[in-house]
């Protein structure tokens, strides 16, 4: 791989040197500089890229999310970094779900993430995956995939929901129309539906309506002005029978109908007396285009050029502006709504590249420099540099002897993906940039056959692909996935694939609409609609400024090669201590290390290997004056929290969206349904509250909030942390909580804590365990002002801890063996998840039928390595289910080329 860049280099040097032979040595230098400034990046700092590929687009509880991952540098060549990569699970609240973490062989790890009714229940997730390299850069450009997730096991409604808002005086409007109906589709008419809707956790609205004949109930809040709900819930009560009641909780975020339109002039700046190719692209709030047509007008109202979009509200036109005049966009979009935009000013001097990509061979490639910056510049040199994730693939000079410069860039010379060309000046200076896409169809070309057209349920299906690069054979790695389209129906735009994300989406900030639909049957109008995205979409790995400067990004991490365990043996007085022996076990398993400490003290176990949750055991007690040693482990590296880019994909009828798919789940995970509720009446066993402490026994029998301690058992590390988030009603600021309607009027009286009764401050509250933890009561007010009057306070936060349990004497020795030591931790870090094989049944001709074969994905098989001659050859057993399936293969071949065919076959 390193031969193969320092050879394309080579060849760039002696390119520029035949264009330029005559040039000053100067000029050389420049450009040489930053082709090798740009290379050290590329060397020392190489882009690793991650893409799974999962075997259905979307899953129901008790489902298994199978995926294979895929780890990738420069070329999309394996990566030689990394060994270990994770894999995360997002809920909508941005909330971490759950973390995998496997090893990677030959760049690829296989994995699965079983959907379990503890931990996950309907609503919209994303999937976020990088490896630990990846963390030095930014996590725009992780790996990010959204997975809808339905429920079919304790169902007990149907329903759909619409939202229209409405813009007024005293805020946004909204009307939630939400229609109830039973499994068997039938509406809940003239029923009673009791609901509240939340704000920021808080209750903001509530009431309590009756369905119509259709099952329907609206909804009407009024957000204040100003202030509308982003982080809302309507949740709902309906009862669907006698003592018989249903919930069902929608997000509410409350957005308004205005839509935006954004201007990119192509180069960066919009340039007077030369014509100019300018982007736009409409966008809705929710963050999805919007169609829009329109015109350009002068002061004078003039036309001087119309506009409509072509994709996704994106398009773009050709105007040629004049110095000082103003302009403005008069659009119209798809609602018949009419606004007016301004127009951005036109700089007096530039010079901007202009791009035409619709030759299959050539980036068309133009200069172009108006009146004023061609007089101050002419004869000048300026250098333009093409790359494709840090790699510099194109370099040449040019001279300004005429306003237009024209040249061809060939194709041929860059892998698939975006392309950044920018033009500096001989001082280095970055003067206009333009992103181009390059697409080579024959560098992958996969053919998937059956030996039958047409087959019977639980046939045998015998599957043969042909993978070939530019025409000949090709070995590669592919991950196969076939699905029961009756069941499982997909929108091919809106997937993420092989192709929209290692070519497309890991070189993007932001979200990308339905980034599939450029590489699904690909034609010049999709490619001209991908053009439009590269002159709208964000772009920017590093800064050329800065590492023409010698700033290069901070590397804090290196790639993982293993597991390994770290930390510092210390003695009591902190020293720490050299030549120290450690030992590592794993409790139950027959594995385990050791090694020295450094002169540093510190130690490293290196290339572990244990699944996860196995409890490890770090030791120093086998050194001379063991007792008095101190283990202290170093931490974990992690991201920082997740935001979902894929917002806008979020999807409220997850009912009426999966309805095929949650059919069959219904019936395919009938014996996981649990059984209702039996009450059983008793003496309820008193739990601890602020009424067991005199001190507290003005306050309210019941307050305003409780936090039970299962709020906080999932991700809580620290009380008082949670508690600035989760305690209703209160605001924290500084070292205080206060009553949040008193502060957001300018009070500042501060909130009372006690623990157990007794009154403590509020950084307190860290010293209580969540493990110990009962419950949480929180007061906005103290009625009687028992606890306001003697503590100068207004409002009360009350922790109660559980009871301690009735102990029995114990030993000295006990005593001791409790206390923990020092010398020997006990802890259970992450190790690999455990790797599992997909379930594919084999039937026998003629045998007989016992159960129904409800099987969603039909096959995956994560581990299609072609020969030489690029074939291989699988088989596997359709289900029950009758209709079209569709398989599709992903991949990459050893030369980094991507891969991705889908092929359909029908079962009668």
């Amino acid at each position: 791989m390193k031969l193969t860049r320092i050879l394309l280099t080579l060849i760039t040097f002696i390119f520029i040197l035949s264009l330029t032979a005559a040039a000053q040595q100067s000029d050389s230098v420049a450009l040489n500089n930053i082709i090798t400034k740009t290379k050290r990046l590329s060397d020392e700092q190489p882009v690793e890229k991650v893409y799974l590929h999962f075997d259905k687009p979307y899953y129901a509880v008790a489902d298994t999310m199978w995926f294979k991952a895929y780890v990738t540098i420069e070329q999309n060549l394996p990566s030689p970094l990394s060994k270990i990569v994770y894999v995360e699970v997002w809920n909508a609240q941005d909330s971490l779900v759950q973390t995998v973490k496997l090893p990677l062989k030959n760049s690829i790890a296989y994995g699965n993430i079983p959907l379990n009714m503890q931990n996950y229940k309907q609503g919209n997730y994303y999937v976020r995956a990088y490896t630990l390299w990846m963390l030095n850069f930014s996590d725009a450009y992780f790996f990010t995939k959204p997975i809808l997730l339905g429920e079919a096991i304790d169902k007990q409604l149907i329903t759909n929901i619409s939202f229209n808002n409405e813009q007024s005086d005293k805020g946004i409007k909204t009307t939630a129309k939400i229609q109830f109906k039973d499994l068997t589709k039938k509406a809940y008419a003239n029923k009673t539906v009791n609901w509240r809707v939340l704000s920021n956790y808080d209750v903001y609205a509530k009431g309590k309506g009756t369905t119509d004949q259709n099952g329907i109930l609206n909804v009407v809040v009024t957000s204040k002005n100003g202030e509308p709900i982003t982080k809302g819930a309507i949740i709902t009560d309906i009862s669907i029978a006698e003592k018989e009641s249903a919930s069902a909780t929608f997000d509410l975020k409350q957005t308004s109908n205005d839509i935006d339109l954004q201007f990119f002039p192509e180069g960066g700046t919009l340039i007077s007396g030369i014509p100019n190719q300018v982007g736009f692209k409409a966008i809705k709030v929710s963050g999805l285009g919007a169609d829009a047509k329109g015109v350009i007008t002068d002061e004078q109202n003039n036309e001087l050029t119309s506009f409509t979009s072509s994709h996704a509200g994106m398009g773009s036109f050709f105007i040629t502006p004049e110095l000082g005049k103003n302009y403005k966009a008069k659009v119209t979009f798809k609602d018949g709504n009419v606004k007016s935009f301004d127009f951005p000013k036109a700089t007096a001097a530039g010079i901007s590249l202009q791009i035409t990509n619709a030759n299959a061979e050539f980036i068309n490639l133009k200069v172009l420099a108006n009146n004023t910056f061609f007089e101050a510049n002419k004869n000048k040199t300026f250098f333009i540099v093409a790359q494709t994730t840090n790699v510099v693939y194109y370099a040449a000079k040019a001279s300004l002897k005429n306003q237009i410069i024209i040249t061809k860039i060939p194709k041929k010379n860059f892998p698939s993906g975006i392309v950044q060309i920018t033009l500096f000046n001989t001082n280095n200076e970055p003067l206009s940039e333009r992103l181009a896409f390059v697409l080579h169809p024959d560098a992958m070309n996969l053919a998937i056959k059956t030996d039958l057209p047409t087959y019977k349920p639980r046939q045998k299906v015998k599957m043969t692909i042909d993978a070939k690069s530019a025409g000949l054979p090709v070995a590669g790695d592919f991950s196969v996935s076939v699905i029961d389209e009756q069941k499982v129906p997909v929108e091919e735009n809106t997937e993420t694939t092989i192709l929209s994300s290692l070519l497309l989406s890991s070189d993007l900030k932001g979200y990308i609409e339905k980034p599939n639909y450029y590489f699904t049957k690909t034609d010049d109008k999709k490619l001209a609609d991908l053009d439009k995205l590269m002159l709208t979409q964000g772009y920017r790995r590093f800064s050329y400024k800065e590492i023409l400067e010698g700033k290069y990004p901070v590397v804090t991490y290196l790639p993982e090669q293993g597991i390994n365990i770290t930390g510092t043996l210390r003695d009591r007085t902190g020293m720490p201590i050299k030549k120290g022996s450690m030992r590592l076990m794993v409790t139950g398993r027959p594995i385990s290390a050791e090694t020295i400490t450094s002169n540093m003290g510190l130690f490293n176990f290196q290339n572990l290997n244990f699944p996860d949750s196995s409890q490890v055991v770090v030791s120093a007690k086998y050194n001379a004056n063991a007792a008095n040693l101190m283990i202290m482990l170093d931490g974990t590296p992690a991201p920082l929290g997740a935001k979902n880019i894929n917002i806008a994909e979020e999807v409220a009828n997850i009912d009426t969206v999966l309805s095929a798919y949650l059919n069959n789940s219904q019936k395919q995970y009938r014996y996981l349904r649990t059984l209702k509720t039996v009450e059983i009446k008793g003496a309820a066993i008193k739990k601890p509250s602020h009424s067991d402490h005199s001190a507290l026994s003005g306050l309210n029998a019941t307050p305003d909030h409780l936090l039970s301690a299962e709020r906080f058992s999932a991700g809580c590390n620290s009380l008082l942390d949670c508690l600035k988030t989760m305690a209703t009603g209160m605001t924290f600021d500084v070292e205080n909580f206060y009553v949040s309607r008193d502060y957001n009027q300018g009070g500042r009286t501060p909130v009372q804590v006690f623990i157990n009764g007794n009154p403590v401050d509020a950084r307190d509250i860290n010293n209580v365990s969540v493990a110990d933890l009962e419950s949480v009561e929180v007061f906005l007010k103290d009625d009687l002002g028992t606890v306001d009057r003697a503590y100068q306070t207004k409002g009360v936060l009350v922790i109660n801890t559980k009871k301690a349990p009735v102990g029995k004497k114990i030993s000295k020795q006990e005593l001791m063996d409790m206390i923990p030591k020092t010398n020997i931790i006990t802890f259970k870090p992450m190790g690999y998840s455990k790797e599992r094989e997909f379930y594919s049944p084999k039937y026998l001709p003629n045998a007989p039928i016992t159960s129904t074969d409800l099987r969603t994905t039909i096959y995956w098989n994560p581990k299609v390595v072609t020969d030489e001659k690029g074939n291989i050859s699988f088989d596997f057993f359709n289900a029950d289910g009758r209709g079209s399936y569709r398989a599709v293969v992903e991949g990459l071949d050893k030369n980094g080329n991507v891969g991705r065919a889908v092929y359909r076959y029908t079962v009668k």
